[in-house]
Parts: structure tokens; C-alpha cells; sequence
């Protein structure tokens, strides 16, 4: 295709942009001439050609318009946050939960960029699934911030936002994708609400009792980790994905990922207090 974002290497030959990006993703090197690239990868600033850009856009006018308009349909495509959607399949993630990613695959690599290039910074997060690849329920994870390294791996600080249900299994360029839709809690009234905040309360009670009664040093790994258990909600109700320290607690708790997965998937808080109930007992 025509250069679309011409950038020049060190040793002096030219890419699209994205195309360097992506070749870097599997070797530090040219792709040309094969000379080591990890100085440029690892400052992460490469050198617009500008002379070419000119050329082109005198030149070849119609063509770049052609090219920029297939550019913005791809981002357009790639921003959309319930078709196609990119899946990180890897760990249990829930909403206000924070979840460190270290990013080392070229797959992943390539979906993290886009998720910032297209200014979403959004990505769903589900448990693998031996049969179809991953879970039918997951987490939505916000970028917070990415750290690069100089081969190309990164550390992704991420929290998460909301949940959502698969609604159809794809790929993407070596990623997993999904159709998805989100899912948010039944709210209930009158003297449902009612028996639901005394739950609510004693259930707390009992986390905060568990949390403490652990050894110091514990304690202290599971802070450092996923920070202070969130206060307790006034109406637990205020939050379409229930209260935070329900989720805190969850992430804390040694439940396998099985265990856990329908804890995401309920849309009734009660049902979630009795099951944490039922753990902490």
C-alpha cells in the first residue's frame, strides 16, 4: 500500500509506521537490512520523514486521500467498544480492581498500542476456557498507564471498569475479540432493599473481621497489591456493579478462577453478599 505515516530507521530505509511497529513487535531489527533497532525501540521516537510525506502529498494526491480514509475506517473499527472488542486472556479481573499486566507477547503488544492509538484505552479482560478459548463473562480493564522497556515488553497498569457478557467468540491479527454486552445489577425496593442493607452491613462486618484477623505479613502483600479495602457504600445500590469492597474482597479471597467466575456474572447483589457469605464462613 501507499506509505502511510513514512518513518525512517537509524540505518536509513523507510516503513509505514505501523508496519515498523508491528515487525519490531517480533525482532528488534530491521526489516530491510536486519540492523539492531533496540536503541530506537527503547526511546520509542521515530523520525517522520517529512521530504517523503511531501512527495506524496504533491504527488499522489488522490491516493493518499484514499489511504488516509481506509486509515480512519481501521481506527474507527478498532475503537468500537462492543463489536470486535480486543480480549486479553489471562486472569480474573473486576470492576475498581486494580490489575497489573507485564505484556510480552508480539499479539498482545500490538493490541495494547491500538488500544492507545485509537484513545479508548480499553480492553476486556476473561479467564481462559479449554473449549472456546475464553470465558463467556469478563471485565472491561482501563489503561492507567504503560511503562515500556527497551526490548519492546511492557508493564501496563490497568483497573477495572465494567462487566460484560461474550456474545460472540473472534480474532483479530493473533488477539482474541468479542462481541460483547455489558451487565449491570437488579436494583430491588421497599423491603427488599431494606433486608438487603442489613445484609449488606453484616457481611462487611464479616470481611473487615476476616481481612483483619490475617497475619501481618499477608496483610501487608495483599496491600501492596490491591490497596486498602474500599470503604463501605452508604447505598449499595449507588453502583450499577455493586459495591467496591465486594469486588476487593473477591480478588483477595483464595477462590479459583472457576469459583470465581460466577461472582462477575450475577446481576443480583444479594445473591453475590450470600456467596461471599458463604466463603468467609
Amino acid at each position: 500500500r501507499l506509505f502511510y505515516e513514512p518513518v525512517t530507521t537509524p540505518c536509513g530505509h523507510t516503513f509505514c509506521l505501523k508496519c515498523l511497529e508491528r515487525c519490531l513487535d517480533h525482532n528488534p531489527k530491521c526489516p530491510l537490512c536486519k540492523e539492531g533497532l533496540s536503541e530506537c525501540l527503547a526511546m520509542r521516537k521515530y523520525c517522520k520523514t517529512v521530504l517523503m510525506e511531501e512527495l506524496i502529498a504533491r504527488y499522489l494526491p488522490e491516493e493518499l486521500t484514499e489511504r488516509r480514509k481506509i486509515y480512519e475506517e481501521e481506527i474507527a473499527e478498532l475503537s468500537n467498544l462492543n463489536k470486535n472488542v480486543p480480549i486479553f486472556v489471562c486472569t480474573m479481573a473486576y470492576p475498581t480492581v486494580p490489575c497489573p499486566l507485564h505484556i510480552f507477547e508480539p499479539c498482545y503488544r500490538l493490541m495494547i498500542r491500538r488500544c492507545m492509538e485509537t484513545g479508548t484505552k480499553q480492553f476486556g479482560m476473561c479467564i481462559s476456557d479449554p473449549i472456546k478459548g475464553f470465558a463467556d463473562y469478563g471485565c472491561i480493564l482501563e489503561i492507567r498507564n504503560v511503562e515500556f522497556f527497551a526490548d519492546g515488553r511492557s508493564v501496563v497498569d490497568s483497573i477495572g471498569k465494567r462487566r460484560f457478557k461474550v456474545i460472540q467468540h473472534s480474532q483479530r491479527d493473533g488477539y482474541n475479540t468479542a462481541d460483547i454486552e455489558y451487565i449491570e445489577d437488579q436494583k430491588v425496593q421497599g423491603q427488599e432493599y431494606a433486608a438487603l442493607l442489613v445484609l449488606h452491613d453484616s457481611v462487611y462486618d464479616q470481611a473487615y473481621m476476616w481481612f483483619n484477623s490475617l497475619k501481618q505479613a499477608l496483610k501487608s502483600r495483599i496491600l501492596s497489591h490491591f490497596g486498602p479495602m474500599p470503604a463501605k457504600d452508604p447505598d449499595p445500590q449507588a453502583n450499577p456493579n455493586g459495591p467496591a469492597w465486594c469486588w476487593w474482597v473477591l480478588a483477595v479471597l483464595p477462590l479459583e478462577n472457576r469459583a470465581q467466575l460466577p461472582f462477575l456474572a450475577m446481576k443480583s447483589l444479594k445473591d453475590r453478599l450470600n456467596g461471599i457469605r458463604r466463603v468467609l464462613t
